[in-house]
């Protein structure tokens, strides 16, 4: 059995005519000399095209000829190589695509699911929460009947609201945004477990106008309150409130995601398409045990990325919450025919070779 990389495809997909680039995926095919596939997704912000050339220009021709097996030393090799080009955001999203899809072949070519390869799965089923972004420019009533409908359609073991609002404006709307969460609170009762993503949409002392309304309503968590960059504001609204406050998200480096627990922050949320794929996301497993900190990672996308997420959730000993299922549309689904579908608020680990995930490549290749 050879594992030695014969190719690396980079490929935006777009899955409707006149797709913005949000909207679309960023893919990784590596292919190996004995015909192994594997599929990789790096973040689809810009439509990906930042973290694809890298892959096309600065890492496939190192990755060819070498073997797949060394996700780790490539992950490392390929980051301090491409230093300069980062190391955050775009480089760290295409080293995702490709350890995805070299953890892929590594598992179809043992013929193991990534889980085992990763040391064994603690559960085989894994409840989600609904994700239902959009909530800044939505009145009160559209924002109860939105989130309406995703709870009756999914029963999601519970539901986050995201404001997705304009990130240049600080505090546009705080009474407006509590009014929002109250209904909300009052759709689903009072038990019921609800997370509440500002988006980076809040100074520090909005936030904590906010968090202190969310405490008296019972949410769970408190995303992003403030911008990502300013790591030292985070961490006084996170030591100020009750609330359970999360970030990371945008966080691309372990060292990055360290000096965010450090200013106080006890639940993380870094992205497996942003955060350096399954090897990144299993060292930030490490950080966060050692901190005792909560993981819950960020993720939006439905395919690739999606399967690759519920793999490495599985492993985690402490999982304290739901993983994220945001805004499904369905548009994918006739690429990956097999794609893991909710059930009764879960989705359940796929236990086929690599990442259990059958791609139609015919179908990527007329959307490409």
């Amino acid at each position: 059995m050879s594992a030695r990389i014969r190719s690396v495809e980079a490929m935006q997909v777009a899955w409707a005519p006149g797709d913005a680039p949000g909207r679309r995926s960023a893919f990784v095919r590596i292919e190996t000399e004995d015909g192994i596939v594997g599929w990789g997704e790096a973040s689809p912000m810009q439509g990906g095209l930042h973290s694809l050339g890298i892959v096309e220009r600065d890492l496939a021709p190192a990755l060819v000829g070498r073997d797949a097996f060394e996700e780790a030393v490539l992950h490392d090799e390929l980051l301090h190589r491409n230093i300069k080009l980062g190391p955050e955001g775009a480089l760290t999203g295409a080293l995702a695509a490709v350890d995805i899809a070299l953890w892929d072949i590594k598992g179809k070519a043992l013929g193991l699911p990534v889980h085992r390869l990763l040391g064994g799965a603690w559960r085989t089923e894994l409840p989600f929460y609904a994700s239902i972004g959009g909530h800044a420019a939505r009145t009160l009533d559209e924002t109860v009947r939105v989130v309406e409908a995703r709870w009756r359609q999914e029963t999601p073991a519970a539901i986050k609201i995201r404001w997705d609002g304009d990130r240049t404006r600080q505090d546009a709307d705080i009474p407006g945004d509590i009014a929002k969460a109250r209904a909300v609170r009052q759709l689903v009762g009072e038990g019921y477990p609800l997370a509440f993503d500002a988006n980076n949409g809040y100074s520090v002392g909005g936030a904590i106008r906010v968090g202190r309304a969310l405490e008296e309503l019972g949410y769970v968590w408190f995303e992003e309150p403030v911008q990502h960059y300013d790591v030292r504001g985070m961490g006084e609204v996170a030591q100020r409130l009750d609330i359970t406050v999360s970030a990371a998200e945008q966080t691309y480096t372990t060292q990055a995601l360290v000096d965010i627990i450090r200013a106080g922050v006890r639940m993380v949320q870094p992205d497996i398409v942003k955060m350096g794929g399954i090897t990144g996301l299993m060292r930030c497993a490490a950080i966060c045990h050692a901190h005792g900190v909560e993981l819950v990672p960020h993720q939006t996308q439905p395919t690739i990325a999606h399967v690759a997420n519920l793999h490495v959730l599985a492993t985690l000993m402490h999982l304290t919450k739901p993983a994220e299922y945001a805004d499904p549309s369905g548009r994918m689904d006739a690429a990956f025919p097999d794609l893991p579908k909710p059930e009764n608020g879960r989705f359940r680990v796929p236990d086929g070779p690599g990442l259990g995930l059958a791609v139609d490549e015919s179908v990527l290749r007329a959307h490409r």
